[in-house]
């Protein structure tokens, strides 16, 4: 059985623009992966047409069929994590071995104070 696991330093779910997520990766597959890699995305969920967006990626070569490697990514000033009632913007890691197509995925929210942006409180407060 293929695994694949993703731990953010600290158990951390929420980041400010600009500041460090660190962590380790870890796998142990049932057969020698090419590679393994680590992405740094946002995307977009809901109604209409999905989209995302590769900030960073770190490769992890020669990868062996089960290792543990740290890793370290300066978040980007934006786009924020938000939330409404037809979108959302979610970031996520997600680590990937190739080519054997099996994947893992950490999502967390990147806002100032590390809150995510609600627009449905933005949208109520406007009109008040």
């Amino acid at each position: 059985m293929n695994e694949l696991n993703i731990t953010i330093a600290d158990n951390r779910d929420a980041f400010e623009p600009g500041e460090e997520l660190t962590g380790t990766v870890s796998w142990r597959l049932e057969r020698q992966p090419r590679a393994v890699e680590l992405r740094l995305f946002w995307f977009t969920r809901g109604k209409g047409t999905e989209d995302a967006g590769i900030v960073e990626r770190m490769r992890f070569e020669p990868a062996t069929v089960e290792e543990t490697r740290s890793f370290r990514f300066r978040l980007p000033e934006a786009p924020y994590s938000f939330s409404g009632k037809l979108i959302s913007l979610v970031w996520a890691l997600e680590l990937v071995a190739e080519p054997l197509k099996q994947a893992a995925r950490q999502e967390f929210i990147l806002a100032p104070d590390g809150r995510e942006v609600r627009l449905d409180r933005i949208s109520s407060e406007a009109l008040k």
